[in-house]
């Protein structure tokens, strides 16, 4: 899979040659201690059933290596269960991992929490029976003869020493057992794994690759890593079938896929793909690590690209319903040529494409720079929600879902790929707004349409990389979809943007009409621009002044009132048209709702440059804030700008960059000197607090 990756790499021109040594991997095993240290022993001598390796491999986009964490289920060792020991290990890699900001990947193939019992007991214990000779009355206790009882060590069972029937015997009230991780323990150190790899997924890049079936607590820190791909035969469970069958008292499932394969983890959005094999297995994570930084403190790294970013871009999206991969990653026009789409050629990958598939949510790259993509099905989809076959009565529902609009799931997924993007994954995102509003029908209030909303609003206002909204030809953003994307949600990492074609505003122009240009503004409008209406209101009132008789007024009345609805179609689109100019990209600008009004066409080029000056920008932003940590992100920014002075426009993003490229050692000086500036304030500040003579104390020592 490696290989496959630079192969591509130089057929497209980004190298020309392969480098040697492509991966090197050290495994990593803990001692008795608790100390985990690169190690080497005999394949297949581990006794724990979780293996784990620190890789070092060398991809396109980093050709002088990114390292990998990698732990393993061994389902070789009692059918890869967690007991123990291989909850240690889970919890010491992953700790591992969080604390270095190493991509972590866990291949999961396992069978939940080790169960088991104390085996050294089984031969040994007996029953207190309500009748001895009628063993079906039933029994009172089980009990260790005292001479059982000798053979264990204290502490293997707990019991109550007592004499019945002329016989000495320990009635047990607990069994203990002699090993360890035969019970509630390995729940313990589920809980232990679990809680660690919600740190993790905090803390740096989380992948969970299920190769095999995955139980309980194994299916449980593959979601609580967020990012899963499927393998076809890896169904991830918290019963097994069989179990559940007994429980319902009736043979209803027949195989694990039925809980939880593919058909069920990709429409429910668990698995974010699927993989028929492990060999594409592995290609799907290869080309996943590909859009993430090396490590989780980095910025995303800008990969050469062979697609030139000054193109421009060949598809335009149709004012009537498209496929919108089309416009983020080009498609074949019908004459056979290719049309290209906004992002580098061949980068754009898509995720969860089987969940809320009114929303396309994905990672590309621009030139050469990785970023989130949010876009918006603008065409009519089906939700499928299976039969449960604990329920003979259910039945498949198939329910239709608007292009443009928000639903339930769709809006869930939004917000997930947001709080994806923005963990460690440290992706600039930009989102394709096309909504027209939320849906707000009664099955989709029940079904928290509000939650997921707001949750989108949380997860931008707590993104740390740059956002751009942009809305592109012919789309609109309306209503509440605007207010969950607006920028003023998370001023400083937030832009907004549309193409001249864009539209956006609270009500689509036939609904404002509706309310704020009714029938009585529409009669009045045709009475003053309507020359015919004009001449008849001028006759009508030359009438009533006349006296004339009341037939002839009559007939004036009628005349009027069937032109009135002759011109009613033609001036109802007046009124859609006066409306809809509020809602163009003129006011929005106007009004400083949006940044700048970028044209479709040369989109790609504008973006590629504000992504790049967005990203040096904000990188020196935090080395200014680390430096003195009293500074504000706009104190910040004045003094970048106080840097660059008259050398180029704030408002020019190449002249920017340029300046921040070519400038680094002046820029380190001016650091350096924020950096004295802000241990000044703070010791002042801290001497400040102190009595004269504590304040004398600290001076001499210094």
């Amino acid at each position: 899979a490696l290989v496959k990756e630079w192969q591509a790499a130089i057929s497209d021109g980004r190298f020309s040659a392969i480098p040697p040594s492509l991966l090197e991997v050290e495994e990593l095993l803990l001692s008795d201690d608790g100390v985990l240290s690169p190690g080497n022993r005999v394949v297949g001598t581990n006794d724990v059933g979780m293996v784990g390796w620190h890789a070092t491999l060398k991809t396109p986009e980093y050709p002088e290596g990114r390292p990998l964490v990698i732990v393993a289920n061994d389902c070789t060792v009692q059918s890869g269960s967690f007991g123990v020991k291989e909850d240690d290990y889970f919890f010491a890699i992953s700790k591992y991992a969080r604390a270095s900001g190493l991509p972590r990947l866990h291949v999961a193939c396992n069978s939940g929490a080790r169960i088991g019992l104390a085996e050294e007991l089984k031969p040994y214990f007996k029953v207190a029976w309500n009748e001895p000779d009628n063993e079906a009355s039933g029994y009172k206790y089980l009990y260790l003869s005292e001479e059982d009882a000798n053979r264990f060590e204290e502490g293997v069972f707990h019991g109550e020493l007592i004499e019945e029937d002329g016989e000495k015997r320990f009635k047990l009230e607990d069994i203990v057992g002699q090993q360890d991780g035969i019970g509630v323990e390995n729940l313990r150190g589920s809980g232990m794994i679990a809680g660690e790899t919600s740190a993790a997924y905090e803390e740096t890049f989380t992948l969970s690759y299920v190769t095999g079936r995955s139980v309980g607590i194994g299916a449980y820190i593959n979601r609580l890593a967020q990012r899963v791909i499927q393998m076809a035969n890896g169904p991830m469970i918290l019963t097994g079938f069989s179990a559940l069958n007994k429980l319902l008292g009736k043979e209803v499932y027949v195989s694990q896929d039925q809980l939880g394969g593919p058909q069920i983890m990709l429409p429910n959005g668990i698995a974010h793909q699927l993989a028929s094999d492990d060999q594409d297995g592995v290609e799907k994570i290869l080309r996943w690590l590909s859009y993430v930084p090396r490590i989780a403190s980095e910025q995303v790294a800008i990969a050469a690209s062979s697609d030139p970013v000054e193109r421009d871009i060949g598809f335009v999206p149709p004012p009537t319903p498209y496929d919108p991969r089309h416009m983020l990653a080009g498609t074949t026009g019908a004459d056979g040529t290719f049309e290209s789409g906004f992002f580098d050629a061949g980068s754009f990958t898509e995720y969860l494409a089987d969940w809320g598939k009114s929303v396309i949510v994905g990672r590309a790259r621009l030139g050469g720079i990785p970023m989130g993509v949010i876009s918006v099905e603008t065409r009519l989809v089906e939700q499928i929600i299976p039969a449960d076959p604990a329920n003979p009565v259910s039945r498949q529902a198939v329910l239709a879902q608007a292009g443009q609009v928000w639903y339930p799931d769709s809006a869930f997924k939004t917000a997930q790929a947001i709080a994806d993007f923005n963990a460690a994954e440290n992706l600039p995102l930009i989102i394709f707004a096309n909504w027209r509003g939320f849906s707000g029908g009664t099955r989709d209030m029940f079904g928290e349409i509000l939650k997921f909303g707001a949750q989108i609003v949380d997860n931008l206002r707590s993104y740390k990389h740059p956002v751009f909204a942009y809305i592109p030809p012919n789309g609109e953003l309306r209503g509440g979809a605007w207010v969950v994307i607006d920028p003023t949600i998370n001023e400083e990492m937030m832009e907004m943007y549309v193409d001249e074609n864009a539209r956006g505003g609270i009500l689509e122009p036939p609904g404002i009409c509706d309310v704020k240009f009714r029938k009585p503004d529409l009669v009045n409008t045709m009475h003053r621009l309507d020359s015919k209406l004009l001449q008849l209101d001028s006759e009508l009132a030359q009438a009533e002044e006349a006296l004339v008789a009341d037939e002839e007024v009559a007939t004036l009345k009628q005349a009027i009132a069937t032109r009135e609805a002759q011109l009613m179609p033609l001036y109802i689109q007046i009124s859609h048209e006066f409306a809809d100019l509020h809602d163009r990209p003129g006011r929005m600008l106007a009004k400083g709702v949006i940044r700048d009004i970028v044209p479709w066409k040369r989109a790609r080029e504008y973006f590629f440059w504000r992504v790049r000056r967005r990203l040096m920008q904000d990188a020196l932003v935090q080395q200014l804030k680390a430096a003195d940590s009293s500074l504000a992100h706009a104190d910040c920014l004045q003094l970048l700008r106080g840097w660059m002075g008259e050398e180029a426009s704030w408002e020019d993003d190449k002249a920017v960059l340029a300046f921040f490229e070519s400038q680094g050692a002046t820029i380190a000086d001016n650091m350096g000197k924020v950096r004295v500036e802000g241990i000044t304030k703070t010791v002042a500040a801290l001497l400040a607090s102190l009595s004269d003579a504590d304040k004398a104390a600290v001076l001499e020592s210094i």
